[in-house]
């Protein structure tokens, strides 16, 4: 394994790329409503990337046909978007984005409401956003790196609710996709110890009911298998001397 440290230019431009795919994911979040697709979500998100200047790092990675993976109620992440597909009052919808600039990638995603949801349902988005905030207690240096994935995993699984083992976070930087590999659920290992440059996508899918998934015929879709609601929370962070800094939040 060959995790990189980032050089204090390479931060910057990481920070940079965090700040600006938070500003495309608060317009997003403004954009989210009853009655549009979500095709209309990925062409305004791929429009709001490239207004920025940047490049959408999802569109083709590996094939994938989006810039923007929307993904509704039991669609736990890589939806890909279509113009049949309505939103609804009462569906929660994860967004997962992305973009490049000046090379450097960040990464993040976010699970809304459509309209009115369930108490239920907002619960498991406020749960799944928490556990990151509970991972990330642990994203110092000196630390360990499945401690962060053992904080999620404790936290989420102290409702009830299943977390996904299927797919994990990651590191980021010149690439999407970097070492190390980060679970959101305890491992038998300690796993890596953590070090200032670092920069971490770590991201708790969170499902409302049992953790097994299954993958559509698109290949991309990952589905919860007893068809519960899942949510996906996702920030780049980096690892500094002192508290984690996320780069794709600011509040």
């Amino acid at each position: 394994m060959s995790v990189s440290i980032k050089t204090a230019r390479e931060i910057e431009l990481m920070r940079k790329a965090g700040q600006l795919l938070e500003q495309v994911h608060d317009e997003l979040e403004r954009f989210v409503r009853p009655g549009i697709s979500t095709l209309d979500i990925d062409r305004y998100g791929e429009k709001l990337i490239r207004d920025l200047g940047c490049v959408p790092n999802f569109l083709n990675y590996n094939g994938y046909p989006a810039s923007i993976c929307v993904s509704v109620n039991d669609e736990v992440v890589h939806g890909i978007p279509n113009k049949h597909h309505i939103l609804k009052d009462g569906d929660i919808v994860s967004l997962d984005a992305g973009l490049i600039y000046q090379g450097y990638h960040s990464d993040a995603a976010r699970t809304h409401a459509v309209g009115t949801i369930s108490a239920e349902a907002r619960k498991l988005i406020e749960v799944t956003r928490q556990s990151f905030f509970e991972g990330i207690k642990f994203a110092r240096a000196g630390n360990h790196l499945y401690e962060i994935s053992a904080a999620i995993g404790a936290y989420a699984e102290s409702f009830g609710y299943g977390v996904v083992r299927d797919l994990v976070g990651h590191g980021i930087g010149t690439h999407l996709h970097e070492d190390p590999q980060i679970p959101n659920f305890p491992q038998k290992r300690r796993g890596i110890r953590l070090q200032p440059g670092m920069t971490l996508a770590i991201e708790p899918m969170i499902n409302q009911g049992r953790a097994d998934v299954a993958w559509l015929d698109d290949d991309w879709t990952v589905v919860t298998e007893d068809e519960s609601l899942s949510a996906h929370y996702e920030n780049t962070v980096l690892i500094t001397d002192g508290e984690p800094e996320i780069l794709t939040l600011s509040r």
